[in-house]
């Protein structure tokens, strides 16, 4: 059995992980728009990870005989002055994802609620994987510079990520 506290705690998390979702395909969309074809696939496949990370949360709260609520998602930003701009918010983002998560743990202890305590620790893993491949992009921005120069070479080094992310690897 759930506690309705946490089953809206899990819902505000649906939430914010379709918001994530529909940011991060705001953020392709700009990629796009600027000729950025690496950072766009990577800002794609992002998108789509979150949404799976929002469905696997409804998927939980269904199982455990509680009811899932579909979110209604605010407008994202859609224009960035640069991309480094653009993936500090990502990381940004990142940070608040990894904060709620941790609230979600918190609570969960509290309540005894060992299901969802298991349940989660793959969030937990998963968010430090996402701010430590966040920081390296921006460590890799950071050391090419994002002039107009530059782009070309951010582009290909997250285009190289992206590609070893889709396959799996550790990057």
């Amino acid at each position: 059995m759930i506690s309705p506290s946490m089953t809206q705690a899990l819902n505000d998390q649906i939430a914010l992980e379709g918001y994530a979702s529909f940011l991060y395909l705001s953020m392709a969309s700009w990629c796009d728009q600027e000729g950025l074809e690496g950072c766009a696939q990577f800002m794609h496949r992002q998108s789509d990870e979150e949404r799976e990370h929002m469905l696997r949360l409804f998927g939980y709260l269904s199982e455990m005989d509680a009811h899932a609520l579909t979110p209604a998602i605010d407008q994202p930003p859609h224009e960035f002055s640069s991309v480094r701009e653009m993936f500090e918010q990502v990381y940004a983002h990142e940070q608040k994802v990894t904060a709620a998560i941790n609230q979600l743990v918190t609570l969960s202890t509290e309540q005894q609620d060992h299901s969802t305590l298991n349940f989660l620790q793959w969030y937990v893993e998963e968010q430090r994987e996402e701010e430590a491949l966040m920081r390296h992009i921006l460590d890799k921005i950071r050391l090419i510079g994002d002039g107009p120069q530059s782009l070309y070479y951010i582009d290909k080094e997250v285009e190289a990520i992206n590609a070893s992310q889709a396959e799996g690897g550790d990057e």
